[in-house]
């Protein structure tokens, strides 16, 4: 089998995996500093699993990873990040294919790794749902395959577009290829005049084989593994080259339909199965968790025998009117659970340790590695963490790995199950070098020689040039062009790396002065690039001085400010000129109602609050704004989707004890039904709903006069009562 190297990997040091100190021992800044690395390690890793096709990292690894970071977000709700792993799903569409908005979207799964991961799923559907311990509540129990997510749809039985899912909410259309595979019908009878059905596209163990060994005998690109070809066929611009290829696909889930296809997720499974999908013969109905951890049992015993691979175990609830009532998170359902399979180990010689410098200054080390193959994938990389991780210190000074330190020329073990760079485990003593000495970490910035600090609290040393550090600057515009932020086709990392060095482009204002500018550059005239390619680009740039509000404040790079909290925030004030109102009265009056405003948005804590703040207070970062916005056409206010309810667009706030519903339930149906949610009652809520118990929050809205409903006043406004 192919292996895939990463010898050539160069990590961005924000994508450096978090340290390996425990949830519940770390700061509030520590946190930060961490949840901040690990939303760029995912962003990365998923560019290079669902574009590229050339994952650079086990799934193991990208599960652990965003295991961890979901539970320092769990101990840190107000520092969650929008683009955590937690809040984004696959990546944005390649280029190459027309792009498709999926009409529900495709979600990821939430991932458990142990049986006491599954018996919490349980316990947290059965508190959501308000049910007892011994009541029934059954699931179902499919192999996860590990292939190519695909959507198709029908209408009048008749196929008519196939996309993957890309984002998410966006995919490629890959309809003339997706006709071209066996499994997927063009037809099919008894179906709902519109029927999205879902499902992974696949290669066998025997094709996948077979495809190496032609594609060698020509001299072509072999696959590292069964997924990468099966993704990289499925994605050909030219069909015919994926007619060559022998794809497989199972169905196992559904989209947007015009009528259920059943009351429970077995019974829609064996509708689809009528039709004429192929769905998988080991999807099991379980009554429990101890049934689905027997099967998971019984799964992983008959792996080796598979001719596909599986990397785990999904588990749904069954009862599709208990589904429709658990709905969902930003990025998964709360219904549904995979099981993963366990990761790989693996030693080596540390040869190097190279440090290296992220957009927010972090200092981040990563080893270099003699390459060894750790789960079917040549390593050659690995993150160190932090200064402390190298001393064998967690950030309180406590040891780990029993006080061992890393030294280059050390035997190391590495750990896929955490990072897009892996991690290293533990260090073998008896293999030191008897010259060795312990490393010393930088104090001064490697790249502009300012000094390099480390605060009180904080994991990381930052380097504390600002945007004087080339690495600094320049890792800034590679965020802002970045495919969640403006996402400027031509634009790219390598494109932003030789203007930053050249002096052309060094502020985000001077991607749009980049045409008018060219009558000097004459960019066409340089290698890589030409008169059509250069026309490209200018329209890619054009096209994007007008963009969403929400992508805009994600584009600034603010720390802490991710996709969630953009968007959380430009659904709250919808425009930018009322945020930026907001945040310059927040800044003149720290005391006053627009800083208790912004500290009451339900999702945002204080870190976010203090790091807008200095934000706006830096007048660099305002005059940069400015300049950007002066050669914008608009950014456009935020277009929350229509909702035909009568409490669309209104602030809701909830106190007390809830009775009919969990809180969680409350506030997800709320939000479904256009709400926004606020953990604090202000001139702008609309609506209190005070259960028993209700306290000062009920008085400040009575003081305010604002409307207050009981539970089941609220529900019988929504239509729930």
């Amino acid at each position: 089998m192919a292996q895939k190297s990463e010898s050539e990997a160069h990590p961005d040091p924000e994508t450096e995996g978090p340290t390996p100190v425990a949830p519940e021992s770390l700061s509030a800044e520590a946190a930060a500093a961490e949840l901040e690395r690990l939303a760029g390690i995912i962003n990365t890793a998923n560019d290079a699993y669902h574009q590229d096709d050339a994952p650079v990292m086990s799934d193991a690894s990208f599960d652990a990873l965003k295991a961890r970071n979901a539970a320092i977000e769990a101990r840190f709700p107000d520092l969650k990040r929008a683009d955590s792993p937690s809040e984004q799903v696959g990546a944005a569409p390649a280029e190459g294919f027309g792009k498709v908005r999926h009409a529900v979207r495709m979600l990821s799964l939430a991932n458990a790794f142990d049986a006491e991961d599954i018996t919490d799923f349980d316990g947290r559907i059965r508190r959501y749902l308000n049910l007892s311990e011994d009541a029934a509540l059954a699931y179902t129990s499919e192999p996860k395959i590990d292939g190519l997510s695909l959507s198709l749809r029908y209408e009048s039985g008749r196929l008519v577009q196939a996309a993957t899912r890309g984002d998410g909410s966006e995919g490629e259309n890959v309809t003339a290829n997706a006709r071209t595979i066996a499994d997927i019908p063009h037809h099919i009878s008894d179906a709902p005049e519109v029927l999205e059905v879902r499902g992974e596209v696949y290669m066998s163990h025997a094709d996948f084989e077979a495809l190496n060994a032609r594609q060698a005998e020509r001299g072509g690109k072999t696959f590292a593994n069964p997924r990468n070809a099966a993704a990289g066929s499925l994605r050909q611009l030219d069909a015919e080259i994926t007619r060559a290829r022998p794809l497989c696909f199972f169905a196992y889930a559904w989209g947007e339909v015009s009528e259920p296809l059943a009351d429970t997720q077995w019974g829609a499974i064996e509708r689809l199965a009528e039709m004429g999908f192929r769905t998988n013969p080991l999807t099991r109905r379980c009554d429990g968790p101890q049934a689905l951890i027997g099967h998971y049992a019984e799964i992983e015993q008959q792996r080796a025998t598979l001719d596909y691979d599986i990397d785990g175990v999904v588990y749904k609830v069954d009862d599709l009117a208990l589904q429709g009532r658990l709905g969902f998170r930003s990025t998964t359902p709360r219904w549904a659970i995979a099981h993963k399979f366990p990761a790989e180990l693996a030693w080596t010689r540390l040869d190097a340790i190279d440090i290296q410098v992220g957009r927010t200054g972090a200092l981040s080390p990563v080893a270099r590695l003699s390459p060894v193959t750790v789960g079917g994938v040549v390593v050659s990389n690995a993150t160190l963490h932090n200064e402390d991780y190298i001393a064998g210190l967690d950030n309180n000074g406590a040891p780990i790995r029993e006080g061992r330190d890393i030294r280059i020329g050390d035997w190391v073990q590495v750990y896929r199950a955490g990072d897009v760079i892996p991690k290293i485990k533990d260090v073998d003593l008896a293999r030191r070098p008897e010259d060795s000495a312990a490393y010393s970490f930088p104090e001064t910035c490697p790249e502009c020689g300012s000094d390099a600090i480390r605060e009180p609290g904080d994991s990381v040393r930052r380097c504390s040039g600002g945007m004087a550090c080339p690495a600094q600057a320049i890792e800034k515009l590679k965020h802002f062009v970045g495919r969640t932020a403006f996402d400027i086709d031509g634009l790219g990392a390598k494109q932003i790396e030789m203007f930053f060095t050249a002096g052309e482009i060094t502020s985000p204002a001077e991607i749009f002065t980049l045409e008018a500018r060219n009558v000097d550059l004459k960019l066409q005239e340089r290698d890589g690039f030409g008169e059509t390619s250069v026309a490209k680009l200018f329209a890619a740039i054009n096209e994007r001085r007008t963009i969403p509000l929400e992508r805009f404040l994600f584009a600034l790079g603010i720390r802490h400010v991710g996709q969630t909290t953009a968007r959380t925030l430009a659904a709250t004030y919808l425009t930018l000129d009322a945020l930026l109102a907001a945040l310059k009265a927040a800044v003149a009056d720290p005391e006053g109602e627009a800083y208790a405003e912004l500290e009451g948005i339900d999702g945002i804590g204080p870190t976010v609050v203090r790091e807008l703040l200095e934000f706006m207070a830096e007048a660099h970062n305002r005059t940069v704004l400015d300049d950007l916005l002066a050669q914008l056409r608009e950014v456009e206010p935020f277009d929350a989707p229509a909702q035909d309810s009568p409490v669309a667009g209104k602030t809701v706030v909830f106190t007390g004890t809830l009775e009919a519903m969990t809180r969680d339930e409350a506030k997800a149906r709320a939000e479904s039904l256009g709400a926004r949610v606020s953990g604090s009652v202000s001139k702008k809520t609309d609506i209190l709903v005070a259960g028993p118990g209700a306290g000062s929050k009920a008085k400040k809205a009575a003081e305010l006069g604002i409307t207050t409903l009981t539970e089941q006043e609220w529900l019988e406004l929504i239509g729930g009562g």
